[in-house]
């Protein structure tokens, strides 16, 4: 069997990794001409530093990553309502890392290229369309130059993003992308570690929300890179986008600004921390509505192009990791590519469509999103606003039904 990815992002690196591991050969083609480090930071959660663990990527993350210990959840005043330990110091096997998406997507092609080999992954190739029959599956690239070429494989994964040419062709008359009427600031800066250099905080509620967490190592000078997001409700769920969902356009000041002055009281100066980041990018928070099916024939979706999904709970990438080692193991036990590319599917599909859909209710962030609606100027005794069961069940609810809490089975 041999098997074509379209998309060299987080998800398809990781398929030729998983795949390479059960002996499957297999080629990577991105459209993009180079990697370049696109976006800030990413929280790689347990479920998924299991998988990746597996074929011996754990000393790289550490080499690159934060082992997180520690979230805090807190209203727009700062006031604590649910503080939590995070990956091997709550007690699990491996740890959860937060890292730069540039820095993880770097290093998984670096080790496809020492495993694989160089030739594995071909850049300036642009899925445009694939065609297949009983003996296999045929995709056409263009480059950048107009020509076009073809090439061929039992079967071919669209893990190609967001805006996935593979699924477009799947699904010709899908509507747009969704979007929740929130826009996103996003950006990084070396400052002073933020409390012990490991903790992240999720402050806010339904209207603005800020999220802090570091995606580096301390350096000699004492310093680190921190990660931060300021996101503001300002439309209605449904609306049309403002602007082309994608991650590079640049964040203007003048429309940030007003909406920093919605917290108080952070153990940050969040004003400091903002104006001391070079550059910022926005992005307005959008997804697809989850599919019936992602496979037809020997062509099936992975990743961002198969769920994209609202970056709440932390669960984008770390889907994909998992939607990677699934399917490189339904491959390797199927007689019939088909059969495959089916099993992984009735696995996969309705997990991610349960997160998706758990996400637009705002997923574990969803505590203190009901913290706000029920005080929104802030309280006096937490216990008056709301139970820590009902908190308890927000945010343990949600690790368990997105497969990282201690006691989730292995999928």
């Amino acid at each position: 069997m041999k098997v074509m990815i379209a998309g060299a992002g987080i998800g398809g690196l990781t398929l030729a990794l998983m795949l390479h591991e059960r002996g499957i050969p297999c080629r990577v083609h991105e459209a993009a001409p180079e990697i370049r480090p696109l976006g800030v930071g990413i929280n790689l959660l347990p479920h998924a530093v299991c998988e990746l663990s597996t074929i011996g990527l754990l000393p790289a993350l550490d080499a690159v990553g934060v082992r997180t210990r520690e979230l805090t959840y807190a209203n727009r005043f700062g006031q604590e309502v649910w503080r939590e330990l995070r990956g091997i110091d709550a007690g699990l096997d491996v740890p959860q890392f937060s890292i730069h998406r540039g820095h993880l997507q770097n290093l998984l092609l670096e080790a496809v290229i020492e495993r694989l080999g160089p030739d594995v992954v071909s850049m300036s190739q642009r899925l445009t369309g694939f065609r297949q029959d009983e003996a296999g599956v045929t995709a056409t690239f263009a480059a950048p130059d107009g020509e076009s070429h073809e090439a061929a494989a039992d079967v071919l994964v669209g893990c190609d993003g967001i805006h996935s040419v593979t699924r477009a062709a799947l699904f010709p008359d899908e509507p747009g992308l969704r979007w929740n009427g929130i826009m996103m600031w996003r950006g990084a800066t070396r400052r002073a570690p933020f409390a012990d250099g490991r903790s992240m905080i999720i402050a806010g509620g339904f209207s603005h929300k800020l999220v802090l967490y570091p995606i580096g190592p301390i350096e000699p000078d004492g310093k680190q890179l921190l990660n931060w997001v300021v996101t503001y409700r300002q439309a209605e769920a449904g609306s049309a986008a403002p602007r082309r969902e994608d991650w590079n356009r640049r964040g203007e000041m003048a429309e940030l600004r007003p909406h920093l002055d919605a917290f108080r009281d952070l153990p940050i100066d969040l004003n400091a921390l903002v104006a001391d980041t070079a550059e910022f990018f926005e992005y307005p928070m959008a997804d697809r509505d989850p599919l019936p099916w992602w496979t037809r024939g020997r062509v099936t979706l992975l990743g961002d192009a198969a769920h994209p999904m609202y970056p709440v709970g932390s669960n984008g990438a770390s889907q994909a990791v998992v939607d990677a080692r699934a399917l490189a193991d339904a491959l390797v036990a199927a007689e019939h590519p088909g059969a495959g590319l089916a099993a992984y599917e009735a696995d996969r599909l309705p997990k991610t469509a349960a997160v998706v859909q758990s996400n637009r209710r705002g997923g574990p962030e969803g505590a203190i999103d009901e913290v706000e609606r029920r005080a929104p100027n802030g309280f006096d005794q937490l216990a008056d606003v709301i139970s820590d069961a009902e908190l308890r069940e927000i945010v343990s609810g949600y690790a368990q039904m997105a497969g990282f809490a201690a006691d989730t089975p292995r999928s």
